[in-house]
């Protein structure tokens, strides 16, 4: 059966994307594949097995219904560690399975105990510790008490991890509050080796603090927009333009397409409107293509009148607005274009490109959420 799109992933585009990172961080840093948000917008079950054929061990999931999805795709037992969500009657299965997770409450880790206890099995956890976020965290007043009870408990738990995520490593105009949280977690982390509590990794950095703040590079970075081929902001870019080779001044390659075809073809007279309401009124006589994608697959209502695909190698427009299940786009000065023709919504076709900055350009919408936001039932192929 016929789906109304399909988007492709590029296998070679990732290995690059990681070659890149791996020169950044070193041999002998971690490199920990973000892969929440569907491995933003790829597919979990996609990525997954492309991250491990080129060497990667370690999953980053937000939530445990994710990080089960990565044990299920998994063929190398790479290790697999929950950032966010995780519900207490979860904790048997993730305990069991030896998935690790953060810890950032004392109710989670009250739990994460009991269930070793009864299943004999250390709870595998890293401590997650405020530093000016203000999201998830033990605060620095409850160092005394956390210490205390990772003594306590330490048959039970393997201090996995001591980490922070900082807020908004990918823009200049959050140096300053970056900078603090990086200060507030070495304090944490010399209170605790003073107190003999030590962790078997040090990590803090996303993709942004990885290419903006190296000394954020510690014994492991948790790498995602970065690994999909996306700088996380032009301000980042920007920061490491001058260090890249000449000779590759982007090394960062984008692995996802975003295919369609021609739905049908009209032709519309100069003054009638094209779709809802009266957004537009074609200027001339034109004939328009309908693609079978819409707002209900992603493609944002935002880009009514706005929006640009390729169909026969040119940049054409969309125009009126854009529905739950459709768009329409003026292909008045192609010639030869038939129904069941290609229409590229991102990626190359002949000469030119459709861009996901482009998308943010006419949107606003950042790349984290417009790659997130593309439904998970588009079949997604893999590609060399």
């Amino acid at each position: 059966m016929n789906h109304t799109s399909y988007i492709e992933i590029c296998k070679s585009a990732y290995k690059k994307n990681i070659q890149f990172i791996r020169k950044e961080v070193g041999a002998d840093t971690v490199i920990s594949a973000v892969v929440k948000g569907n491995a933003y917008g790829h597919g979990i079950e996609n990525i997954t097995p492309i991250a491990e054929e080129v060497g990667i061990r370690h999953f980053s999931t937000f939530s445990a219904d994710e990080a089960i999805r990565v044990f299920r795709s998994s063929k190398k037992k790479s290790e697999i560690m929950i950032m966010g969500m995780l519900a207490n009657e979860d904790l048997e299965e993730i305990i069991q399975k030896g998935i690790s997770f953060f810890v950032f409450e004392f109710d989670r880790l009250e739990h994460a105990v009991a269930v070793a206890k009864r299943l004999g099995i250390k709870a595998k956890v890293h401590i997650e510790v405020e530093t000016g976020f203000h999201r998830t965290g033990f605060e620095w007043a409850e160092r005394e008490k956390l210490m205390l009870f990772l003594k306590e408990n330490q048959t039970l738990l393997s201090c996995c991890g001591l980490c922070t995520h900082f807020a908004g490593a990918e823009s200049v105009s959050n140096y300053v509050r970056v900078r603090e949280q990086i200060k507030i977690y070495h304090q944490f982390k010399d209170w605790f080796t003073e107190k003999g509590v030590s962790f078997d990794r040090y990590h803090t950095a996303c993709s942004a603090a990885t290419f903006s703040y190296p000394e954020t590079i510690m014994d492991m970075v948790r790498i995602g927009i970065a690994s999909y081929g996306f700088w996380p902001t032009m301000e980042t870019y920007m920061y490491k333009f001058k260090s890249l080779p000449e000779n590759n001044k982007n090394p960062l390659k984008r692995l996802i397409s975003w295919k369609s075809s021609i739905m049908s073809l009209k032709k519309v007279k100069m003054g009638d409107f094209i779709g809802y309401g009266s957004s537009y009124m074609a200027p001339r006589d034109m004939t328009i293509a309908l693609v079978p994608i819409g707002y209900s697959h992603g493609y944002s209502r935002l880009l009514s009148n706005q929006g640009k695909v390729l169909i026969a190698g040119k940049i054409v427009s969309v125009v009126g607005t854009v529905t739950m299940n459709s768009i329409a786009v003026d292909i008045t000065d192609l010639k030869g274009v038939k129904k069941g023709d290609e229409v590229v919504l991102i990626g190359k076709q002949k000469k030119n490109e459709i861009t996901v900055a482009s998308f943010g350009e006419s949107t606003q919408q950042v790349n984290y959420e417009l790659l997130t936001r593309l439904p998970m039932d588009i079949p997604r192929k893999i590609v060399k």
